[in-house]
Protein backbone atom coordinates (compact mmCIF):
# COMPACT_ATOMS: atom_id res chain seq x y z
CA UNK A 1 0.00 0.00 0.00
CA UNK A 2 1.67 3.73 -0.93
CA UNK A 3 2.10 5.32 2.28
CA UNK A 4 0.26 8.58 2.41
CA UNK A 5 1.82 11.75 3.47
CA UNK A 6 -0.29 14.24 5.65
CA UNK A 7 0.20 17.11 6.95
CA UNK A 8 -1.75 17.35 9.97
CA UNK A 9 0.18 20.24 11.69
CA UNK A 10 -1.28 22.80 9.23
CA UNK A 11 -3.37 25.62 10.97
CA UNK A 12 -6.41 26.23 9.43
CA UNK A 13 -7.78 29.35 9.08
CA UNK A 14 -9.89 30.54 11.71
CA UNK A 15 -13.17 32.83 11.31
CA UNK A 16 -16.05 33.94 13.60
CA UNK A 17 -18.39 31.22 11.46
CA UNK A 18 -16.59 27.90 12.17
CA UNK A 19 -16.48 28.75 15.65
CA UNK A 20 -19.09 25.63 16.65
CA UNK A 21 -21.21 27.49 19.46
CA UNK A 22 -22.53 24.67 21.00
CA UNK A 23 -23.49 26.18 24.69
CA UNK A 24 -21.92 29.15 23.73
CA UNK A 25 -24.70 31.18 21.85
CA UNK A 26 -24.42 34.88 23.75
CA UNK A 27 -20.54 34.72 23.91
CA UNK A 28 -20.43 33.64 19.86
CA UNK A 29 -23.14 36.68 19.39
CA UNK A 30 -20.68 39.57 21.49
CA UNK A 31 -17.80 37.89 19.68
CA UNK A 32 -19.31 39.08 16.48
CA UNK A 33 -20.05 42.83 18.47
CA UNK A 34 -16.49 42.97 19.22
CA UNK A 35 -15.51 42.14 15.88
CA UNK A 36 -17.45 44.90 14.38
CA UNK A 37 -16.21 47.26 17.11
CA UNK A 38 -20.44 47.91 18.25
CA UNK A 39 -20.47 46.18 21.78
CA UNK A 40 -21.37 49.00 24.52
CA UNK A 41 -18.38 46.46 26.60
CA UNK A 42 -15.13 47.35 25.46
CA UNK A 43 -13.64 44.47 27.70
CA UNK A 44 -14.16 40.89 27.51
CA UNK A 45 -12.21 37.54 29.31
CA UNK A 46 -12.57 34.12 28.30
CA UNK A 47 -11.69 31.11 29.76
CA UNK A 48 -12.33 27.51 29.74
CA UNK A 49 -10.44 24.24 29.32
CA UNK A 50 -7.96 23.62 26.75
CA UNK A 51 -9.34 23.11 22.85
CA UNK A 52 -12.45 24.51 24.01
CA UNK A 53 -12.21 27.10 21.43
CA UNK A 54 -10.30 30.34 22.75
CA UNK A 55 -7.97 30.82 20.54
CA UNK A 56 -9.94 30.07 17.30
CA UNK A 57 -11.97 32.92 18.44
CA UNK A 58 -8.75 35.39 19.27
CA UNK A 59 -7.48 34.46 16.07
CA UNK A 60 -10.31 34.83 14.55
CA UNK A 61 -10.73 38.45 15.58
CA UNK A 62 -7.35 39.12 14.74
CA UNK A 63 -8.17 38.65 11.00
CA UNK A 64 -10.55 41.76 11.29
CA UNK A 65 -8.90 44.77 10.22
CA UNK A 66 -7.50 46.81 13.09
CA UNK A 67 -6.97 44.14 15.34
CA UNK A 68 -3.55 42.93 16.69
CA UNK A 69 -3.11 39.94 18.29
CA UNK A 70 -0.42 39.80 21.59
CA UNK A 71 0.84 36.20 22.25
CA UNK A 72 1.85 35.63 26.11
CA UNK A 73 5.66 36.23 24.83
CA UNK A 74 5.06 38.99 22.57
CA UNK A 75 7.74 41.89 23.22
CA UNK A 76 6.63 44.95 25.36
CA UNK A 77 6.11 47.23 22.28
CA UNK A 78 3.26 45.14 21.32
CA UNK A 79 1.69 45.88 24.93
CA UNK A 80 1.12 49.51 23.24
CA UNK A 81 -1.47 51.35 21.95
CA UNK A 82 -0.54 52.27 18.44
CA UNK A 83 -2.62 54.36 15.65
CA UNK A 84 -5.15 52.04 13.35
CA UNK A 85 -5.07 49.04 16.26
CA UNK A 86 -8.57 48.96 17.75
CA UNK A 87 -9.08 45.78 18.91
CA UNK A 88 -6.15 43.95 21.35
CA UNK A 89 -6.12 40.28 21.81
CA UNK A 90 -4.47 38.89 24.63
CA UNK A 91 -4.03 34.87 24.41
CA UNK A 92 -2.55 32.92 27.63
CA UNK A 93 -2.47 35.77 30.28
CA UNK A 94 -1.39 33.13 33.05
CA UNK A 95 1.53 32.65 31.06
CA UNK A 96 2.88 36.40 31.37
CA UNK A 97 6.14 37.23 32.72
CA UNK A 98 5.92 39.81 35.19
CA UNK A 99 7.19 42.43 32.97
CA UNK A 100 4.69 41.16 30.77
CA UNK A 101 1.98 41.43 33.38
CA UNK A 102 3.22 45.20 34.03
CA UNK A 103 3.10 46.02 30.04
CA UNK A 104 -0.97 44.28 30.16
CA UNK A 105 -1.68 45.94 33.13
CA UNK A 106 -0.47 49.32 31.26
CA UNK A 107 -2.75 48.25 28.01
CA UNK A 108 -5.62 47.60 30.07
CA UNK A 109 -5.37 51.33 31.48
CA UNK A 110 -4.24 53.31 28.11
CA UNK A 111 -7.59 51.15 26.39
CA UNK A 112 -9.50 52.60 29.03
CA UNK A 113 -8.43 56.49 28.60
CA UNK A 114 -8.40 56.09 25.12
CA UNK A 115 -12.26 54.90 24.85
CA UNK A 116 -12.55 53.97 21.35
CA UNK A 117 -10.56 50.76 21.57
CA UNK A 118 -11.12 47.09 22.51
CA UNK A 119 -9.33 44.19 24.07
CA UNK A 120 -10.46 40.74 24.31
CA UNK A 121 -8.27 38.07 27.08
CA UNK A 122 -8.20 34.78 27.31
CA UNK A 123 -7.27 32.40 30.76
CA UNK A 124 -7.66 28.62 31.90
CA UNK A 125 -9.54 29.83 34.72
CA UNK A 126 -11.55 32.71 36.04
CA UNK A 127 -9.98 35.98 36.51
CA UNK A 128 -10.67 35.67 40.56
CA UNK A 129 -8.19 33.32 40.47
CA UNK A 130 -5.94 33.88 37.96
CA UNK A 131 -2.33 33.75 38.92
CA UNK A 132 -1.21 37.11 37.74
CA UNK A 133 -0.21 40.43 39.76
CA UNK A 134 -3.62 41.72 42.14
CA UNK A 135 -4.39 44.84 39.60
CA UNK A 136 -4.49 42.67 36.64
CA UNK A 137 -6.31 40.26 38.01
CA UNK A 138 -8.85 43.02 38.94
CA UNK A 139 -8.61 44.13 35.03
CA UNK A 140 -9.17 41.12 33.73
CA UNK A 141 -13.02 41.32 35.25
CA UNK A 142 -13.59 44.64 33.96
CA UNK A 143 -15.73 43.98 31.24
CA UNK A 144 -17.90 40.83 30.19
CA UNK A 145 -16.76 37.70 31.73
CA UNK A 146 -17.31 34.32 29.57
CA UNK A 147 -16.67 30.09 30.22
CA UNK A 148 -16.58 28.69 26.78
CA UNK A 149 -17.99 25.84 27.00
CA UNK A 150 -15.89 23.14 25.07
CA UNK A 151 -18.95 20.69 22.56
CA UNK A 152 -19.93 17.30 24.02
CA UNK A 153 -19.81 14.14 21.76
CA UNK A 154 -22.55 14.50 20.41
CA UNK A 155 -22.13 18.03 19.51
CA UNK A 156 -18.95 16.94 18.09
CA UNK A 157 -20.37 14.02 16.01
CA UNK A 158 -22.97 16.40 14.75
CA UNK A 159 -20.63 19.17 13.82
CA UNK A 160 -17.69 16.29 12.28
CA UNK A 161 -21.06 15.03 10.40
CA UNK A 162 -22.03 18.53 8.52
CA UNK A 163 -18.12 19.35 7.66
CA UNK A 164 -18.22 15.53 6.32
CA UNK A 165 -21.69 15.98 4.37
CA UNK A 166 -20.52 19.69 2.80
CA UNK A 167 -17.45 18.38 1.48
CA UNK A 168 -19.48 15.04 -0.06
CA UNK A 169 -17.94 12.60 2.40
CA UNK A 170 -19.97 9.73 3.27
CA UNK A 171 -19.07 8.55 6.52
CA UNK A 172 -20.15 5.03 7.94
CA UNK A 173 -21.81 5.13 11.35
CA UNK A 174 -19.50 3.71 13.58
CA UNK A 175 -16.35 5.75 12.59
CA UNK A 176 -16.80 9.12 14.14
CA UNK A 177 -17.70 7.50 17.91
CA UNK A 178 -14.49 5.21 16.93
CA UNK A 179 -12.57 8.16 16.23
CA UNK A 180 -13.45 9.91 19.49
CA UNK A 181 -12.24 7.41 21.56
CA UNK A 182 -9.31 6.50 19.86
CA UNK A 183 -7.78 9.82 19.04
CA UNK A 184 -7.40 13.59 20.39
CA UNK A 185 -11.16 14.87 21.08
CA UNK A 186 -10.62 18.79 20.31
CA UNK A 187 -12.26 19.98 17.25
CA UNK A 188 -9.27 20.77 15.58
CA UNK A 189 -7.95 17.82 15.94
CA UNK A 190 -10.82 15.67 15.00
CA UNK A 191 -11.45 18.25 11.92
CA UNK A 192 -7.54 18.02 10.87
CA UNK A 193 -8.45 13.92 10.87
CA UNK A 194 -11.50 13.92 9.21
CA UNK A 195 -9.45 15.87 6.32
CA UNK A 196 -7.30 12.67 6.42
CA UNK A 197 -9.20 10.40 6.44
CA UNK A 198 -11.17 12.31 2.99
CA UNK A 199 -7.48 12.52 1.55
CA UNK A 200 -6.50 8.99 2.51
CA UNK A 201 -9.98 7.83 0.91
CA UNK A 202 -9.14 9.81 -2.36
CA UNK A 203 -5.80 8.12 -2.25
CA UNK A 204 -6.71 4.19 -1.50
CA UNK A 205 -9.96 4.54 -3.51
CA UNK A 206 -11.98 2.95 -1.06
CA UNK A 207 -14.99 4.49 1.37
CA UNK A 208 -14.74 5.66 4.74
CA UNK A 209 -15.23 2.96 6.94
CA UNK A 210 -13.97 1.96 10.24
CA UNK A 211 -11.41 -0.48 8.65
CA UNK A 212 -9.96 2.46 7.10
CA UNK A 213 -9.99 4.72 9.87
CA UNK A 214 -8.34 1.86 11.67
CA UNK A 215 -5.54 1.51 8.78
CA UNK A 216 -4.75 5.10 8.84
CA UNK A 217 -4.29 4.87 12.33
CA UNK A 218 -2.08 1.79 12.11
CA UNK A 219 0.33 3.49 9.56
CA UNK A 220 1.49 5.27 12.49
CA UNK A 221 0.41 8.85 11.34
CA UNK A 222 1.59 11.58 13.39
CA UNK A 223 -1.44 13.33 15.73
CA UNK A 224 -2.11 16.54 15.14
CA UNK A 225 -0.47 18.91 17.59
CA UNK A 226 -3.04 19.77 20.89
CA UNK A 227 -4.69 22.85 20.09
CA UNK A 228 -2.35 26.02 20.71
CA UNK A 229 -2.50 28.85 23.56
CA UNK A 230 -5.40 27.37 24.98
Amino acid sequence: MKQLVLDLGAEPAHRLETFQVGENAELAYMMHLFAQRTSREHFAYLWGETGAGKTHLLQALAATPGSRYIAHDAPADQFAMAPGVSLYLLDDTNLLSPERQIDAFALFNQIREHGAAYLVATGPVPPAVLHVREDLRTRMGWGLVYQVHGLSDDQKIAALTQAAEARGLTLSASVLPYLLSHFKRDMRSLSTMLDALDQYSLETQRPVTLPLLRDLLLQGTPNPPAEPKE
